[in-house]
């Protein structure tokens, strides 16, 4: 599996999940629509974004509050991938239950990454998963990632689905096994 695209750069460090999507938007459960106020109160951010489908970002991207529905907003808007030198753990975990990739390279790499799109903006970034290599112009490095776009980071791939997936699996198992555990109040 690949994903070849134009990236959008936003490389300041820290952005928190306040900047992703303000807190006055929290207000639904519903994730159609969220990316309408990505970056909404950050200029920079706001007219950064564009129809890419990879994201450039800073170091500890996601820090701040556990709020999913950050991650709802970057993929309702059609980003399918984040690169950075590094995650918020909560936002990393997000990412991985809704559908989108966060990607790791070492410093080093990003730099040289961030490097070839400003030298050439709308230039194509690879990201290979079978061979976990990430290309751009010059530059061709390997990356971390814990999933794949095939893989559990895919919309319907989230762990209620993982689960519903496995209920046949588990009703085997289950009724295996009722007749060995009393469920009854007085059983022992």
């Amino acid at each position: 599996m690949k994903i070849v695209s134009h990236a959008t750069l936003l490389t300041a460090d820290n952005i928190d999940t306040d900047r992703i999507i303000p807190a006055r938007f929290l207000t639904t459960t519903d994730r159609a629509g969220m990316g309408e106020h990505l970056f909404e109160d950050w200029a920079e951010g706001s007219e950064a974004i564009g129809d890419a489908e990879i994201l450039i970002a800073g170091h500890n991207f996601g820090c701040g509050s556990s709020r999913e529905h950050a991650v709802w907003a970057i993929v309702d808007r059609g980003f399918k991938a984040v690169v950075s030198t590094g995650f918020a753990d909560i936002f990393h975990a997000n990412s991985l239950r809704n559908g989108l990739v966060p990607i790791v390279v070492d410093p080093d790499n990003h730099a040289k990454l961030v490097a070839e799109l400003a030298a050439e903006p709308g230039r194509s970034v690879v990201l290979d998963f079978e061979t976990r290599r990430l290309s751009c112009g010059a530059l061709d490095t390997t990356f971390e990632a814990a999933a794949e776009p095939s893989d559990q980071a895919l919309p319907g791939g989230a762990e209620l689905d993982q689960l519903l997936g496995l209920l046949p699996e588990i009703e085997r198992w289950e009724a295996e096994r009722r007749s060995r555990i009393d469920t009854t109040a007085g059983g022992r």
